[in-house]
């Protein structure tokens, strides 16, 4: 369906135009139409599908330009999201002349307070940074027209409840909200509901689910042999361009520094990292200056890079969509692609759930010996030292190259050659990684082993799983705020007007 098909205002029509938009994508179909009608909706569908003009092209149709105040807030569980949206939100607005901030932890609070001056329309912003705006009173939301939580499950899944909850309670009560999210548990969206108001449901399917194009294997392995094979089934792969999945921060750190000692081009993206090295790293990956990308769930999120030809789940994900959302990474634009998910043996009810969910088996895969992966970084080495051999000039060093060939045979130094491109030296350096607390055991039922909607022993929501001491959840800068602890932070929202506390509860059906 074309985009003038779904009421918009020519305005808007020709800013979409300008910005080489034709067709509108399925969740874009499907809830712009119902959020222009004023309807709150709730919208389900994959990265990559559109979600951002599917709740910012309504927005800009509705903004008063002769309204200085906030008139639509976006809350969104990484810095960059945050920016990604704003930017987007401000090309499809050039015209109209919607002025759009963005404000998230990590960077110079001064600087987002002299642009708040400015009047923005739409605000984007991380929960963290959004709170400590509003009780520093250089953010009010009491003209807010539309309520947009991006992201959503990452959200409350990262432990952002209390924060949206005195966000949301600096809003009016009659308002528009809007939730989107690539993956959506029951839980999480019986939470939404308590913000809602007879919402609208769209569900896009996500056509990779299943897809053919990628290869998907699993490798039983316990925990303290994962990073061994891991980078022995890596060594015969040789991917091209890798993303390997942690499910903490510090994991991603580990895994990273292991992989940079085993003499891999590896980084990691986590939300701990300012946003100057973020893009940094994503440049290195792009231009395959890195090729292993080692990254959570939360800091890939909005991650697009072509040519990714391996996903490797070094920990099994706890919600089996995340694993959809994983290898959705691959087999892209019609090339194959290749997912390796190492599980322990305490951890194959979550394999069957996510085969379950896929409606596909992935194939078991024995891990590699030490034998085949030297060999795999072998013939990986062949093509370097094909180039290193046009880039040299003999004649530079001819004496040293008559003295080694005298005392060696051509085999033998072809050898050595390889053996020093490949790596060879590197590829049993020490690496400790550390444990992680198991994941719980699966029950049945829809929660999928995730959030149930408890409070745990520090009061806020439980995951239902073990979170890796929340190293992620700065991820959407939890905690940004001007270094106060989470003590502080509690004070300085009961002193600053965070709204009445409520009290959510899921009740099962």
């Amino acid at each position: 369906m074309k985009f003038s098909e779904l009421g918009l205002s020519q305005e808007i029509l020709d800013a979409i135009s300008a910005h080489g938009y034709e067709e509108a994508t399925p969740i874009q179909e499907k809830t712009i139409p119902l959020t222009l009608a004023g309807k709150d909706v709730i919208g389900q569908a994959q990265t990559g599908t559109g979600k951002t003009a599917a709740f910012g092209l309504p927005i800009l149709e509705h903004i008063d330009l002769n309204n200085p105040n906030i008139q639509a807030v976006i809350i969104s569980p990484t810095r960059e999201l945050a920016i990604q949206t704003a930017d987007e939100l401000s090309k499809l607005g050039h015209d109209k002349h919607v002025n759009v901030q963005v404000v998230f932890g990590g960077s110079d609070i001064r600087r987002q307070i002299q642009n708040l001056k400015s009047h923005p329309q739409i605000l984007v912003g991380t929960p963290g940074r959004l709170l400590d705006h509003i009780n520093r009173r250089t953010v009010k939301l009491d003209h807010v027209k539309t309520l947009v939580l991006d992201e959503a499950d990452e959200m409350l899944n990262m432990g952002f409840l209390d924060d949206i909850e005195a966000i949301i309670a600096k809003t009016p009560a009659v308002r528009q909200t809007l939730l989107f999210s690539a993956t959506m548990p029951a839980p999480i969206k019986r939470i939404g509901l308590q913000f809602m108001t007879d919402p609208e449901t769209v569900k896009i399917e996500a056509k990779q689910l299943t897809t053919d194009l990628v290869d998907q294997y699993f490798v039983r392995v316990r925990e303290n042999e994962k990073f061994d094979a891991m980078t022995r089934i890596i060594d015969v792969q040789a991917p091209s361009l890798g993303i390997v999945f942690a499910r903490t921060k510090r994991r991603v750190e580990e895994l990273a520094r292991g992989l940079e000692a085993r003499g891999y081009k590896a980084a990691g993206l986590h939300g701990d990292l300012t946003q100057q090295m973020r893009s940094r790293v994503l440049g290195q990956f792009k231009s395959h200056e890195i090729n292993l990308l080692v990254a959570t769930d939360v800091a890939a999120r909005g991650l697009d890079v072509k040519d990714v030809s391996h996903v490797y789940n070094y920990d099994i994900p706890q919600d089996p969509e995340s694993y959809v959302h994983r290898i959705g990474r691959t087999g892209r634009a019609g090339a194959t692609g290749t997912s390796v998910t190492f599980v322990a043996p305490n951890e194959m009810d979550y394999l069957r759930a996510i085969e379950d969910l896929t409606k596909k088996r992935m194939t078991p895969l024995k891990p590699a010996t030490l034998a085949e992966a030297r060999l795999g970084k072998i013939k990986a080495a062949t093509g370097e030292v094909s180039q290193l051999v046009k880039s040299v000039d003999v004649a530079d060093m001819q004496t040293q190259v008559d003295e080694l060939t005298q005392q060696y045979s051509a085999q033998e130094l072809a050898a050595a050659l390889l053996a020093d491109v490949a790596g060879l030296d590197k590829q049993n350096a020490p690496v400790e990684i550390s444990r992680e607390r198991p994941l719980p055991r699966r029950r049945g039922g829809g929660n999928r082993g995730g959030y149930r909607g408890h409070r745990n022993g520090n009061g806020r929501r439980g995951g239902g799983g073990y979170r890796g001491r929340s190293n992620d959840r700065r991820d959407g800068n939890r905690g940004g705020y001007n270094g106060r602890g989470r003590q502080d932070r509690r004070d300085h929202r009961s002193n600053g007007g965070g709204g009445k506390r409520r009290e959510f509860t899921v009740r099962e059906k």
